[in-house]
């Protein structure tokens, strides 16, 4: 069988493996930044579909059958994102006398509307949490959220990824709230409808993993906690879900197979629910019709090839395990590594991949290795783009137990290094040390209550007095200082440039380094070393790098050579004074204003796309508008003037 996949990235990568496994060919698709990529090369066919927009590429149907026809495929895997639920594309794809590795189209769009989804999970004898949807008039739905108390949730009927969706705590927010959710659902998914549902204090976001085959067979792979989450996106996930009362366990397997049956569910799929931490409650959220990003935790505890199961069922094959042959083994965690500034409101960011390594897990006597898992879409030497989703990777680990697969995961975010784009890598070492993640007792308000310590300004003068030979004199720090046969002894009127992964230079001489007293606590520790993947375990010394962790968060800077040094201030000389600017390559979404405009401090003027995400770009000052150098659609690059303004003086 030939599959053509349609997606990119570490999602194809995926199921290129597991394909090839099997003995099937695969036809790779693509947009033109994406014409070198790694899962183009590995595929057996490659198969242009347009520039990079996405409405010409990947988002295509048109251009997507036109693959399917001149390569020859037999079948398609959507992946996840795009078209992936999409039930119209699913039906074209049968029509066109291909087979959807996917649920059958009816399934797709049932569950693509959340309004309809819980009027079949209600019927299904599912419990869905208090809610109403029978109106779309605004003052239907405002009395609703009275009767059902405050707060309330307010969110899209349509779409998912955290779009339209507010929490609202009092009747006076709540207009205002219904509208900003309805016209972010309309801009996001063409579908403004909303629901109005009860809010959970203390929520916890529980999903159960489910597989069933065109027999008439499903079963549930079991649970996977996705409760730590930045603004609706999840950032870390675990198999299975821990400290959940026996109750609630079974009675989530139980949920989400009697959901999958009443649709006569036939792929791999997954029922969302939300747990109320407090009493154990669970009501029925969501269920997504195609793989999740998060489905390696599920497949490393289980040992099932979740894409494999997907593709025999489209095959016609039954399932060739019933649900006692289903075994859970130890403990599973994975962590989206995004080219994202944690330091600067985790901004996207982009740019080639200069060295890639990961860690080895440490070892523990007396009991089973650990497993890391590496499921990414670049490799060294690729460049990441502004054009698509800022996930460039997946860390899998597995461990014989919790604590044992939290220590691997904290030895493998120790030892990888990302050089090029800024990643939330760092962000994860400083994560998976939190205590609500250490007890497994987070909510997925957890984030949002917590302060993440990611300013590489406070590490930076630490970082210089390891680097000037001073590091002895710091008081209540563990220090261990590694130079490398590079090093020479730093003349102390000179000073020295750092730089920090977010692309910041910090110039620091002796004289001037003190060190905050503001009760921070420092850890001074070498990079460990890792290993490029695909290298034979290759490994090398992080030359001229120093790692410091503050407060539990790890900051790397490297030293820069003069050339270097001067090379930073060149770039970041370019100043552009009081003009708006783009802070990161992406395209031109909305422009808000015109020359001779206007305009006060912090009014909305541009607003960009990068990565999937808007971002809004306010005026920096009162003024009158000069020039808008941009229209809707165009490229820009990073720190390109957008609007300038004139000279009030």
């Amino acid at each position: 069988m030939r599959i053509l996949i349609a997606n990119r990235g570490e999602i194809a990568r995926r199921i290129i493996r597991t394909a090839r496994r099997l003995g099937h060919e695969t036809v790779a698709v693509y947009g033109d930044p994406d014409r070198t990529a790694a899962h183009v090369q590995e595929a057996d066919v490659q198969y242009r579909l347009g520039p990079a927009a996405l409405a010409e590429s990947y988002l295509s149907q048109e251009r997507l059958l036109a693959a399917i026809r001149e390569t020859g495929a037999d079948a398609v895997h959507p992946g996840y994102g795009f078209l992936a639920e999409n039930a119209a594309f699913a039906r074209a794809v049968v029509d066109a006398g291909a087979r959807w590795i996917g649920p059958h189209p009816e399934a797709v769009e049932k569950m693509g509307s959340k309004i309809e989804a819980r009027r079949i999970a209600e019927a299904a004898g599912v419990p869905i949490i208090p809610g109403y949807d029978a109106s779309q008039d605004p003052a239907d739905l405002a009395a609703a959220a009275e009767r059902i108390g405050f707060p309330v949730l307010v969110k899209a009927a349509a779409g998912g990824g955290g779009k339209g969706i507010r929490i609202v705590h009092s009747p006076d927010e709540f207009a205002a709230a219904l509208a900003e959710a309805s016209s972010e659902a309309e801009r996001s998914f063409g579908d403004g409808a909303m629901i109005v549902e009860r809010y959970i204090t203390r929520p916890r976001h529980v999903e159960v993993q489910i597989v069933g085959d065109r027999h008439g067979n499903v079963i549930h792979l079991g649970t996977r906690e996705c409760s730590v989450q930045r603004r609706y996106q999840k950032v870390l996930e675990e198999a299975p879900a821990p400290n959940l009362p026996d109750a609630t366990r079974f009675g989530l397997h139980d949920a989400g197979v009697a959901l999958a049956q009443a649709m006569g569910y036939d792929s791999a799929g997954t029922v969302e629910f939300i747990v109320d931490d407090e009493t154990g409650d669970f009501f029925f959220l969501e269920m997504n019709t195609r793989l999740q990003v998060e489905h390696p935790v599920t497949e490393e505890v289980t040992g099932l090839d979740i894409v494999e199961l997907m593709i025999r069922s489209a095959s016609d094959e039954a399932l060739p395990i019933t649900q006692s042959d289903v075994d859970w083994i130890g403990n599973a965690f994975e962590c989206r590594i995004n080219a994202e500034n944690p330091a600067d409101g985790f901004t996207p960011d982009t740019g080639t991949i200069t060295d890639l390594r990961v860690g080895h897990p440490a070892g523990h006597p007396g009991e089973a290795p650990s497993r890391v898992r590496w499921d990414a879409a670049v490799r060294r030497g690729d460049e990441v783009t502004p054009f698509y989703d800022s996930m460039i990777a997946k860390l899998i680990v597995w461990g014989p137990d919790r604590p044992s697969a939290l220590d691997s995961l904290r030895s493998s975010l120790d030892g990888l290094l990302v050089e090029g784009p800024v990643t939330t890598g760092p962000f994860h070492r400083w994560l998976v040390d939190q205590q609500p993640i250490v007890d497994g007792r987070v909510t997925t308000r957890f984030l949002d209550e917590t302060d993440v310590p990611a300013d590489p300004a406070v590490a930076a003068p630490v970082a210089a007095r390891l680097w000037f030979g001073a590091s002895t004199a710091v008081p209540s720090a563990r220090s261990v200082f590694h130079r490398t046969h590079r090093f020479t002894p730093h003349r102390p009127d000179v000073p020295i440039t750092l730089r920090s992964v977010d692309g910041a230079t910090h110039d620091l001489r002796p004289s001037e380094v003190g060190l905050p007293t503001d009760g921070a606590r420092f850890e001074f520790t070498t990079a460990p070393v890792g290993s490029r993947p695909g290298a034979d375990d290759e490994v090398d010394t992080f030359d001229r790098t120093v790692s410091v962790t503050v407060d539990g968060y790890p900051h790397r800077f490297r030293v820069l050579d003069r050339s270097e040094a001067w090379a930073g201030d060149a770039v970041s000389g370019a100043a552009h004074g009081d003009a708006v600017t783009a802070p990161f390559p992406g395209s031109v979404a909305e422009v808000h204003v015109a020359a001779g405009d206007t305009v006060t401090a912090g009014q909305v003027c541009v607003v960009i796309e990068a990565m999937k995400m808007l971002h809004t770009l306010t005026s920096p000052v009162d003024g009158t508008v000069a020039e808008v150098t941009v229209v809707v659609g165009d490229q820009v690059a990073s720190n390109q003037p957008l609007v300038t303004f004139e000279d009030e003086s």
